[in-house]
């Protein structure tokens, strides 16, 4: 399906059972709360989908079933984080044929790359498939930084590569792009505690990690922003900045889990070697939580503006 790489595209949790199976009602359940939301895209199998745990065949069963809820209302776009190009153009050629409408794309894992290597790499899995990509572009976790002279040249060899997920922490990388490439790079942050500044510096959209506890608060803050309607918009960001923080994290997937137990929209399970938070950091966690539930903003209406 064709679509727009804007407004809120969820970094999906995998969903799964105490016997460590996918959980995919639980999946379903919230994949309808991002859609009821009005989220503009699911994504699939990255670092918060717990990706690097997860077998080929669980990948295709996590598509299926975010195409079955979704019903064509939202593209569902599949996380590519290979060690080598070859699994990488083979894994994007498997998302085509499970119905993805688009992918996520990482540098090389575990291998630094150079700069000509990764180039190299995004170009090679671009010229294997007809999906449009959406380059991550995280130096912070990954250690590879997709600069715009790296850009410059993928863009002008790669219709499909499209935009950016921006996770650099710089937020004046959204103004650094747009001068120099215009809309032929969509920008999309990647960072939630830098949400509302690079809406409001002009990204496009925002894949986002909280969503999936707080779907809602997470496209108004999107939505009234990007309407210029910031004195709305701005109380529920302030409120929601505590919560946000517990993205920029190790344990981001621990958290935001425990995050969908309080929100009734997960459950804490996770996949080892992650194991739930425990001990002093996890009573830290939970009274975040706990004190953003007690004080849960009343949203202004904000789907029309979508």
């Amino acid at each position: 399906m064709a679509f727009e790489w804007q407004g809120v595209m969820p970094a999906l949790t995998t969903k799964f059972t105490e016997g460590d199976q996918l959980d995919l009602p639980m999946f379903e359940k919230n994949v309808a709360a991002q859609l009821e939301a009005g989220v503009s895209g699911l994504i699939l199998g990255g670092t918060l989908g717990e990706a690097s745990t997860l077998t080929a065949a669980e990948k295709d069963q996590l598509v299926a079933s975010a195409l079955k809820v979704s019903g064509g209302r939202a593209p569902v776009i599949v996380n590519i984080a290979e060690q080598t190009t070859r699994g990488a153009v083979e894994a994007a050629q498997r998302a085509k044929a499970t119905g993805a409408a688009g992918l996520m794309l990482l540098p090389p894992m575990r291998y630094k790359a150079t700069a000509r290597e990764t180039v190299v790499y995004f170009k090679a899995v671009a010229a294997a498939t007809d999906l449009p990509i959406l380059i991550y572009n995280n130096p912070v976790d990954y250690g590879i930084e997709v600069t715009p002279e790296m850009f410059d040249e993928m863009l002008q060899d790669c219709p499909t590569v499209q935009a950016v997920k921006e996770s650099t922490r710089d937020v004046s990388n959204v103004t650094r792009l747009r001068s120099r490439f215009g809309d032929r790079l969509k920008i999309l942050t990647g960072v939630d505690t830098l949400g509302m500044e690079s809406i409001a510096m002009g990204a496009d959209g925002w894949v986002a990690g909280l969503v999936c506890a707080f779907p809602a608060e997470t496209v108004a803050v999107y939505a009234l922003t990007r309407a210029g309607r910031l004195e709305e918009a701005l109380p529920i960001y302030q409120w929601f900045l505590p919560l946000l923080e517990l993205d920029i994290s190790p344990q981001l997937v621990q958290n935001i889990k425990l995050a969908e137990v309080a929100t009734g929209l997960g459950t804490e399970n996770v996949r080892p070697p992650r194991l739930p938070l425990a001990g002093a950091e996890r009573e830290r966690v939970l009274e975040v939580i706990r004190l953003g539930m007690a004080s849960r903003p009343e949203l202004p209406e904000y789907k029309h503006l979508l």
